[in-house]
């Protein structure tokens, strides 16, 4: 039996969920696109080996951000590019996560509380390092957006990856004055992130930023403020294993990570999904049965707004002044140039991550692919999918 995929899924099962649900446009946009990849719709070549003669036809990629087949050379390509940013320092993972009591507010205004949420996290962490009793320096710092818990509910953070160190005024390397490990306590960043996101909110409020917040009613505005209120948000810290590359290998894993994966889809029958989770217990993982419509449901609402960056760069790695705060950073630690960035030929992309030649016919084992004609993509039917 053909393995369940999130494409086959939307594409045999999904009529159902949209006579019943509207989609926004960039929801039908992700939905088109990852019912099209890598199939004739998209379009591709067709290709015949010079050795046996034997044919087959490859589609082209929807590359969309969301598509769980499109994600693994686009996460090869953007761990290559940080690689030359990596400085000779130890590295922490800081993760900010807002109160569930937000959540009705972000299916209103993702826009707004991504970017709020961004805003913040950042702020609290440049704000406690120019403190000269933690660190006294701007550091170099990178968020990633992630919305979603592994069965799909919705769970708002940001992953950090924060330098322990950071270059003060006079162009010198500082670090945290408590060990090179430690940055900055728990408790003060959740108190100063709770703070902050609370001002903003109170602040759009009053501009008429969020008009249609479903709990813009004193009453209710006031409950959730004091539900807000009564505890410390979860801000969590702990330093990564291994040196500067396993650091990058392990922000890599978040960086384009998608809701759901294809290898997490166990079964897709009697309109039932069933996906693999992980367990409370460390290393265990169990499986959560939902039904068609709700699995749907669950995966759109993690779709970002179009055009929002959902990974950005603070402190030393802000694109404004990047290259020469980070010249100054690799001088302060008398760390050589980066060699010039390499792009990986698809090939030989395909080639590292599978472990054979992917220009060879599986066939006869020694003719290779030769592309022999381009096919355009095929075209939309009007009641196709939105």
């Amino acid at each position: 039996m053909e393995r369940p995929t999130l494409a086959r899924i939307l594409r045999e099962q999904g009529a159902a969920y949209r006579h019943s649900h509207a989609l926004s446009p960039a929801q039908g946009r992700v939905w088109r696109a990852i019912v099209d990849c890598r199939t004739a719709a998209l379009g591709g070549v067709r290709e015949r080996c010079d050795g046996c003669g034997a044919e087959r036809h490859v589609y082209r990629s929807c590359r969309n951000r969301h598509c769980p087949q499109c994600q693994t050379r686009a996460k090869e390509a953007w761990r290559s590019a940080r690689l030359r940013e990596l400085l000779p320092t130890p590295y922490a993972h800081w993760v900010f996560t807002l109160p569930h009591a937000l959540n009705p507010l972000a299916a209103c205004h993702p826009r707004w509380l991504f970017d709020t949420l961004f805003g913040c996290a950042a702020a609290t962490l440049l704000e406690l390092a120019a403190n000269p009793r933690w660190l006294g320096a701007t550091p170099a710092f990178s968020l990633v957006l992630h919305t979603w818990t592994q069965d799909l509910r919705t769970h708002l953070h940001v992953h950090a990856l924060v330098a322990c160190g950071g270059l003060d005024e006079q162009g010198r390397w500082r670090t945290p004055g408590r060990g090179r490990g430690f940055l900055f306590p728990v408790q003060a960043a959740s108190r100063l992130f709770r703070g902050k996101f609370l001002d903003a909110l109170d602040q759009a409020r009053q501009n008429g930023t969020i008009p249609n917040d479903p709990q813009a009613a004193p009453p209710a505005w006031r409950a959730r403020r004091q539900t807000l209120l009564a505890h410390d948000w979860v801000v969590y810290a702990k330093p990564p294993p291994g040196g500067p590359a396993q650091v990058l290998d392990y922000l890599a894993r978040y960086t384009h990570r998608v809701a759901i994966s294809n290898e997490r889809i166990l079964s897709s029958e009697h309109d039932q999904v069933q996906i693999r989770v992980r367990d409370k217990r460390p290393g265990h993982r169990r499986t959560v049965t939902l039904p068609v419509s709700e699995f749907i449901g669950r995966f759109m609402r993690h779709v970002l707004p179009a055009g929002f960056k959902r990974i950005r760069h603070y402190g030393l790695l802000a694109s404004a002044h990047k290259r020469a705060r980070l010249a100054a950073a690799r001088a302060a630690l008398a760390m050589p140039e980066p060699q010039a960035a390499l792009i990986e030929a698809a090939h030989a992309f395909l080639a590292r991550v599978t472990g054979h030649d992917p220009s060879r016919c599986p066939h006869c084992a020694h003719g290779h692919w030769r592309t022999v004609a381009v096919l355009p993509p095929a075209p939309r039917c009007r009641d196709g999918p939105p």
